[in-house]
């Protein structure tokens, strides 16, 4: 898809972004000042790398632009310097015609972009805006990551969408009280971290929070575990031990893929929530409980009721409130903010990753993450383990994210059509170069004017949205 070239200068939504311009050339140089000024950014001059380097350490700076053959120890290293000492900060270099492959591993080593002098003063300001908003969404991110982790009862959540926003006002209602509660959601979507949330934001906080999952328990024991057994009620039964309602005392507990609980056992369950007590295996005498139920499943119960295996009665009882789960697909909204939670989580302290490009993020959003958020953290995590810098790019993401469908190589035996090849290596070599159509159409071996017009092509056999 042709990148649109904004030519009105830019404004940075937050507080004036300060950019530095290192390079010996004054035409350059001045050309980029200008430039920088009158899209609203605060611009410093630099000549040499060890007066860029002076100029960082006594001001903050949010984005360098430095010519690759810059004095003294050149851009490259200082590229590597600013990544190590000023991570934070966005580098574009401005490279010679003829310089790409080196222009390329800048952007391996950290450069959020580049420049093939001589340059349009349009593409300056596409790179300079597209690199600004990512800093301004960066900072936005951060900012809301903070405000959700000083909300009561449910800081381990990340995400502002409006069904998001729902849930929240959900837990902050039931916590208060005691009756059950059954939190429905596809698998992955954080239905443990909901029980904990309800039982954490309200009075029962400091008594004991005990979860089971039901659908890995063997049958046998999920009655001995749920209600406990004495001595001798089975065979290596040598001591009596209290089961998990007996256990969570005034807790609270958790009953995860209720769905899952074999039929028989259901009925047990309910007997145990509506008188309040438990008859552990092998005894005569009945044990009062006091524990709150929160239940979980990823089923359809009302399905499942009508196939028999799940009891009516049980669903009433565990319905009272009930919580449903958004899958990732449905709030897609809330990404960038749980990919930075991610990269933050995970990153190594030695070779920490800040941030993310662009069309790696594109390619998450247009993912439909059918594990949802527990799929995303694994890539995420993968990804750091995978990458080289301190962004991460396509190349570092799982391999079902790394292609569309456009851009897959056919197998060994597989006719393609030359059209359909020719669109495959365009959409290649532009991931390869960043985004760069000017270093793409070099890669390939084509004028500018024929990748251009082959992109309009695609664009215009598009489906429309």
């Amino acid at each position: 898809m042709q990148t649109e070239i904004r030519t009105e200068p830019y404004t940075p939504r937050t507080s004036t972004l300060s950019l530095l311009v290192v390079d010996d050339e004054s035409t350059t140089r001045d050309l980029c000042k200008d430039v920088a000024t009158d899209a609203g950014f605060h611009v410093i001059i630099a000549t040499t790398t060890e007066e860029a380097l002076e100029n960082l350490d006594s001001r903050a700076i949010d984005i360098v632009i430095t010519d690759l053959q810059v004095p003294q120890i050149g851009g490259l290293e200082l590229l590597k310097k600013i990544r190590a000492d000023f991570p934070e900060c966005a580098v574009i270099m401005l490279t010679q015609y003829g310089t790409i492959k080196t222009a390329i591993e800048a952007t391996k080593l950290g450069a959020a972009d580049y420049i093939t002098k001589p340059f349009h003063v349009e593409e300056l300001l596409t790179k300079l805006a597209r690199i600004s908003h990512s800093i301004e969404t960066d900072q936005e991110n951060r900012l809301l990551r903070e405000q959700l982790k000083s909300r009561p009862g449910f800081g381990s959540f990340i995400g502002v969408s409006p069904k998001m926003q729902r849930v929240y006002k959900l837990i902050q209602k039931v916590a208060q009280h005691n009756y059950p509660v059954l939190i429905m959601g596809e698998s992955g979507t954080g239905k443990e971290l909901v029980a904990r949330s309800i039982h954490f934001a309200g009075p029962r906080k400091n008594k004991p929070f005990a979860p089971v999952d039901c659908s890995s328990l063997v049958p046998t024991l999920i009655e001995s575990e749920l209600f406990g057994y004495v001595k001798g009620a089975f065979t290596g039964a040598q001591h009596s031990k209290q089961g998990l309602f007996e256990s969570a005392g005034d807790g609270t507990l958790f009953l995860d893929e209720i769905g899952e609980l074999p039929v028989d056992l259901q009925s047990k369950l309910l007997r145990a929530l509506q008188e309040r007590e438990i008859k552990p295996v092998g005894s005569n005498e009945r044990v009062g409980i006091r524990a709150r139920v929160i239940a979980a499943t990823n089923r359809d119960l009302e399905s499942a009721i009508r196939t028999s295996e799940f009891r009516q009665d049980l669903y009433f009882r565990l319905n009272v409130v009930q919580i449903k789960l958004p899958p990732l697909r449905e709030r897609k909204v809330d990404i960038p903010l749980l990919v930075s939670a991610f990269l933050e989580k995970f990153s190594d302290p030695a070779r920490p990753i800040h941030t993310i490009s662009d069309d790696a993020m594109r390619r998450i959003m247009a993912y439909d993450w059918p594990g949802n958020i527990r799929e995303l953290e694994n890539a995420v995590e993968r990804a750091v383990a995978l990458g080289s810098g301190p962004i991460l790019h396509v190349g570092d993401l799982p391999s079902n994210l790394q292609y569309t469908s456009a851009e897959k190589l056919p197998d060994v035996d597989e006719l393609v059509p030359l059209e359909a090849l020719e669109r495959r290596a365009i959409f290649r070599a532009l991931r390869e170069t960043s985004g760069d159509k000017l270093a793409a159409a070099r890669l390939l071996g084509i004028g500018k004017t024929t990748l251009y017009r082959k992109l309009k092509q695609y664009e215009a056999g598009r489906p429309a949205a």
